[in-house]
């Protein structure tokens, strides 16, 4: 049994009959990822609003698409660095702004992740391990949610997988180019979503120490290199941002000083992990909170906010990970099945470590990131121990993950008592009569195996594609069990850019300034800029609070004419729950009407 987990020499290219017959599987596979994905993808309207009208400006203004500016005017960027909008944004210069080229940017970016991971998973474990390591990714709900959604999780999953390959490539030869190559997909990937990227790097440095084929001083040194790859692909942006003058684009959103490193720092760095400030959240404001990831804690990704997004594999990949670092304990070295379990189990662990415990703001989405972890080790894994099941601590540890996964999958669907009841019945009895007919040393029962592991998940995934979603915290599952809870889209009109009354939409069609209009907030702003195709400008940004434009900025907008209204939402500007400078000195000094039940300040 240990020489069969154990050796594991770098495996040389599939003889032609093996990739003949694996080849269909994996066309099969992507064929039916992208269907999932991209299936009535246009039911989700707009997705994310916010970052809807960024890809908007995008596609207006190259200024705006460079910098993720929300408006095409460029008075204020999203509070992201702008890799995603730079995919989407090009999508819709080409094919022209719609809710296609919106979200399906996304989808393309979940296939090609898939793709990444079998290709991945194939070099260490074998192509079956890499087509079950694709087909859990491409089911896990989370992913299913995040890949039909248009939200920067999804570019920065692909460029972590894309990172992984790399280093799986660097590990068979001690290559330093591929080394510096996963250096550079994790830096990309900070771009997408800041210091999350960063999440995934001991994994990779920790395996490429451990198991590269050189001596360590080798290894050390090319770590180093990797690291100023690192630095330099997510570096080159923020030194243009920081070198560009500030007059001549927008303000960095969220970062409370126009600059990108601190947004990095504060709001999406230190904040998001210890809460305070910008980026965290006051104490009972959102940890109790569905949408904001429960309470913090070392169960938070079992619980009732992250647990239907991603656990559905998770205990079976733990068993996975501690069994197959044990069979593998006396392993030489450089063996390759202990090194991708130790850089999968370490994605998992850190990613998952870091999610549970973070005290800022916090949303169910994120645990996208472990999915990738948890499918390859799985995969790994379950493989190893199958081809091992002929010695009896083997077989039972094999047993031991499907029955994990089985029970957990039952566990997660009591949770939705209305959905498919049946199904939690059928999956509980698979699992005992598959778990012990694998322990018992039955013979053809992989199929089966596999079918009762991912069960639950592919039906959830499924039904997450079904559904329809919106606002900024979308959540998987079937449509009468979700909720967008605390979303805070702060729209003009509650129900999205579709519900803005028509007279609102045909006074800013009918502008030529600049900006159609302003609102108090990027939320509001969105919503006005999508329903028209203008630019609005989102006074304050995500929040509210950022000081872009200034009073003075905006008063001088208005005496050039090139602010054609400023809108009031039923909880922003004067008379609302939020009120600054600028929307006391409109109420101030211009005279408000009402349109179709909106208050509208004409300003030129």
């Amino acid at each position: 049994m240990t020489a069969t987990l154990a050796a594991s020499p770098p495996a040389p290219p599939a003889p032609r009959a093996t990739r003949g017959r694996t080849t269909p599987a994996l066309v099969v596979l992507l064929v039916g990822t992208a269907a999932l994905y991209l299936w009535n993808i246009t039911d989700s309207g707009w997705g994310n609003s916010y970052y809807a009208a960024a890809t908007q400006a995008g596609a207006q203004s190259w200024t705006a698409w460079l910098f993720g500016g929300l408006d095409a005017g460029g008075v204020i960027t999203v509070d992201k660095p702008p890799a995603a909008l730079w995919v989407s944004g090009l999508f819709a210069r080409v094919l022209g702004f719609s809710s296609w080229t919106a979200l399906a940017p996304q989808a393309i970016e979940g296939v090609l992740a898939v793709w990444l991971l079998y290709a991945t998973v194939k070099r260490t474990s074998g192509a079956v391990a890499g087509l079950l390591a694709g087909t859990a990714l491409a089911l896990t709900p989370v992913a299913v949610l995040v890949f039909r959604f248009n939200l920067p999780d999804a570019l920065l999953v692909l460029l972590m997988v894309a990172g992984a390959y790399c280093t799986v490539r660097a590990l068979e030869r001690a290559s330093w180019r591929w080394l510096a190559l996963a250096g550079v997909a994790v830096g990309f990937a900070f771009l997408a979503k800041m210091g999350q990227a960063f999440q995934v790097l001991p994994a990779f440095a920790v395996a490429y120490l451990v198991a590269a084929p050189t001596t360590l001083g080798k290894r050390v040194l090319h770590l180093l290199g990797a690291g100023v790859a690192v630095v330099a692909s997510a570096g080159w942006f923020i030194a243009l941002v920081e070198l560009w003058p500030a007059g001549s684009r927008p303000y960095i959103g969220g970062s409370g000083s126009d600059s990108l490193w601190q947004l990095a720092v504060g709001y999406n760095g230190l904040g998001r992990l210890f809460g305070g400030g910008r980026g965290g959240v006051a104490a009972g404001d959102g940890n109790g909170n569905i949408a904001f990831g429960g309470d913090a804690g070392i169960g938070r990704l079992f619980g009732a906010s992250m647990g239907a997004e991603i656990s559905w594999l998770l205990p079976a990949a733990l068993v996975g990970l501690g069994a197959g670092l044990w069979f593998t304990r006396r392993a030489p070295r450089t063996d390759r099945t202990r090194a991708a379990l130790l850089m999968w189990g370490l994605w998992v662990v850190v990613n998952g470590v870091v999610f549970s415990l973070m005290s800022g703001i916090t949303h169910p989405y994120y645990t996208v990131a472990v999915a990738p972890g948890v499918a390859a080790i799985v995969a790994i894994a379950g493989r190893e121990m199958w081809r091992g099941r002929a010695h009896a601590p083997v077989r039972v540890a094999l047993a031991v993950l499907v029955a994990a996964a089985g029970f957990w999958g039952c566990a997660l669907l009591v949770r939705y008592p209305d959905w498919l009841p049946a199904l939690r019945w059928v999956v509980a009895a698979l699992t005992v009569v598959v778990a012990t007919a694998i322990a018992l040393g039955a013979k053809r029962t992989a199929v089966l195996a596999v079918g009762t592991a991912l069960a639950s998940s592919a039906a959830f995934g499924v039904a997450t594609a079904g559904t329809a979603h919106g606002g900024s915290i979308p959540l998987s599952g079937p449509a009468a069990d979700t909720a967008d809870q605390g979303s805070g889209d702060g729209a003009v009109v509650a129900g999205g850019p579709e519900h803005t009354p028509r007279e609102v939409v045909d006074l800013l069609r009918a502008t030529t300034g600049t900006w159609a209009a302003a609102t108090v907030s990027a939320q509001a702003a969105s919503t006005l800029s999508l329903a028209s195709g203008k630019a609005v400008i989102g006074i304050g940004g995500w929040s509210g609070g950022d000081p872009a434009p200034t009073l003075e900025e905006f008063q001088r907008y208005v005496r050039d004419g090139r602010v054609g209204y400023f809108v009031v939402g039923p909880q922003v500007g004067p008379g609302g729950n939020r009120s600054n400078d600028i929307a006391d000195w409109v109420a101030d000094n211009y005279a408000a009407t009402t349109v179709d039940g909106t208050t509208v300040y004409r300003l030129s």
